[in-house]
């Protein structure tokens, strides 16, 4: 049931780093984007499949990890993702993907989830030494960075404190709270 995929949907930021994803995972990841609506159905965006411990060792210094917690420089050795696809727009097709971004990130983590893995789209990471990382022409655009892996943590979705707060946080045993506002609150009347 789509429900329960999207509640299993988190932002998974540590992994079994041992548990390698193979390419053709990635593959079958990537042709789930395939079958997502595109804006003016360009079809526009590509992926970097990056899948060996060689290639992740090279991504991983380049990418910034959950801006809230401001005392953790993202997972450690053996907590790293087990694969990247970095989503670049090939801006010989056109300058502007509109939301395919959005909808293909999502469709891949989903698609993950599905697997029993997990994974989150990263958006802060070093354009230009990434570019370099993954030997990128100036034509494709990087755009996010889908971090993949089998999760080593718990996230746990909680309703939104009266006071408002939405950043998410961790707790004394490593767990991830996100907190979520109400339906109704999503509802303009």
């Amino acid at each position: 049931m789509l429900k329960d995929l999207l509640t299993k949907n988190r932002s998974y930021r540590r992994f079994r780093q041992s548990e390698r994803i193979t390419e053709e995972e990635l593959k079958e990841l990537v042709g789930l984007t395939r079958l997502c609506a595109s804006g003016r159905n360009a079809q526009a965006l590509k992926y970097a499949a990056v899948c060996s411990e060689e290639q992740c060792a090279r991504v991983f210094p380049h990418l910034g990890w959950a801006g809230y917690l401001t005392d953790w420089d993202g997972p450690e050795e053996g907590e790293r993702p087990a694969a990247y696809l970095v989503q670049v727009l090939d801006t010989r097709i056109v300058e502007n993907c509109l939301c395919d971004d959005g909808i293909q990130a999502q469709t891949i983590l989903l698609g993950a989830v599905e697997r029993g893995r997990g994974g989150c789209i990263i958006k802060s990471f070093k354009n230009e030494a990434l570019r370099e990382a993954l030997a990128l022409p100036e034509h494709l655009k990087i755009l996010h960075v889908i971090a993949l892996g089998t999760p080593v943590e718990r996230v746990v979705l909680e309703e939104m404190p009266a006071d408002g707060d939405f950043k998410y946080w961790r707790d004394a045993e490593g767990v991830h709270h996100v907190p979520k506002r109400p339906t109704e609150e999503l509802l303009v009347k």
